[in-house]
C-alpha cells in the first residue's frame, strides 16, 4: 500500500477546468519538484519563473513523509487545510523535515501569488484502545473540560469562526459581533453583550485558565484573542463545531431585520 499520494492540478486538454494528476509513493520512494530544466529534470514541474529549478524533494517514509528544501534562498510552506491555520515553514537547505499532517498543501511563493500541490499521507498510525488498564493509581484529569452544549462553547466557536473559515484572517470578533452571530439561534434570541462578556470571562478564567499578559493588554480584547489562539492551537474548536452556529444567511437576514426595525422606530 502506498504511503503518500501527491495530487497536482494540470491543465485540461478538453475543457477549461483543471484535472488532477496523482503520484503514488511507496516507503523509500522520492520525488523532486521545481521549475526544472533538461539538465535538471523534476517529477513535479511548477512552471513559474520564481520557482527554483530544483525546489525540493518528498520522501515517503513508513507512516509519514519528509520534505527537503533544496533551494538556496526560498522557504517552503506546508499548510494543514484541516488545521485552522497550522503550517510548517521549511527553510532553505533544510533536509528531511518530518511532516506530521495527514493532508497537506505544499506552497511556494511567486511574483503573482503562490503555486503548489497537495500531499495526502493515508497511513498515519494510531494507538488502539486497550482494555488492559494501562494506567493505575490516580485518574488522569482533562486539561480543558468543555461542554459542547453550553452557551460558553458556542461563544468560543463564534470567536474562532473567522480563522476556521479563513486561516489568513487576523481580527477576532468583538462582543457585539458574537451577539449578532448567535442571536438567530432559537435558544439565544435574548443574548446580551453583558452575557457574552460573562462567558468570555468564564472561558478565560475558569475553563482555559488564561494568564493576563501584562501591560499593553486592554479590556477584553486580550482575552478574546488569547482564547482563539489557545482553542485553535490545542484543537479545542474545529470546523466540525461550526454547525453549532446559526446558518450565516440566517444571521445576516436577522441583522438586516434588526436594522430595519431600528430605522423605522426612529422615523
Amino acid at each position: 500500500m502506498e504511503t503518500v499520494l501527491v495530487h497536482l492540478p494540470v491543465p485540461a486538454t478538453d475543457g477549461p477546468e483543471p484535472r488532477t494528476r496523482s503520484l503514488s509513493l511507496l516507503p523509500g520512494q522520492k520525488v523532486r519538484f521545481g521549475r526544472g530544466i533538461p539538465e535538471c529534470p523534476v517529477d513535479i514541474a511548477l512552471a513559474d519563473p520564481a520557482v527554483p529549478r530544483l525546489a525540493g524533494e518528498i520522501l515517503a517514509v513508513d507512516v509519514h513523509w519528509q520534505l527537503s528544501n533544496l533551494s538556496g534562498g526560498s522557504s517552503l510552506l506546508v499548510e494543514n487545510p484541516e488545521g485552522a491555520g497550522e503550517f510548517i515553514r521549511v527553510p532553505p537547505r533544510r533536509l528531511a523535515a518530518p511532516i506530521p499532517f495527514e493532508f497537506s498543501r505544499v506552497v511556494l511563493a511567486t511574483h503573482g501569488g503562490t503555486v503548489g500541490f497537495q500531499v495526502f499521507a493515508p497511513r498515519h498510525s494510531h494507538l488502539e484502545a486497550s482494555g488492559d488498564g494501562v494506567e493505575r493509581g490516580a485518574v488522569t484529569t482533562t486539561p480543558f473540560a468543555l461542554d459542547l452544549n453550553a452557551t460558553y462553547f458556542k461563544v468560543l466557536v463564534a470567536l474562532c469562526e473567522p480563522r476556521l473559515r479563513d486561516a489568513s484572517a487576523v481580527g477576532v470578533p468583538s462582543t457585539a459581533s458574537v451577539v449578532a452571530r448567535l442571536r438567530p439561534h432559537p435558544e439565544h434570541r435574548n443574548l446580551s453583550t453583558t452575557a457574552v462578556d460573562f462567558h468570555i470571562d468564564y472561558l478565560a478564567g475558569t475553563k482555559l485558565r488564561l494568564r493576563f499578559p501584562g501591560r499593553g493588554a486592554a479590556g477584553l480584547s486580550w482575552k478574546r484573542e488569547t482564547l482563539v489562539s489557545t482553542a485553535l492551537r490545542f484543537g479545542l474548536v474545529g470546523e466540525e463545531h461550526l454547525s453549532l452556529l446559526p446558518l450565516r444567511g440566517v444571521a445576516a437576514r436577522s441583522r438586516r431585520t434588526e436594522r430595519t426595525a431600528a430605522t423605522e422606530g426612529s422615523a
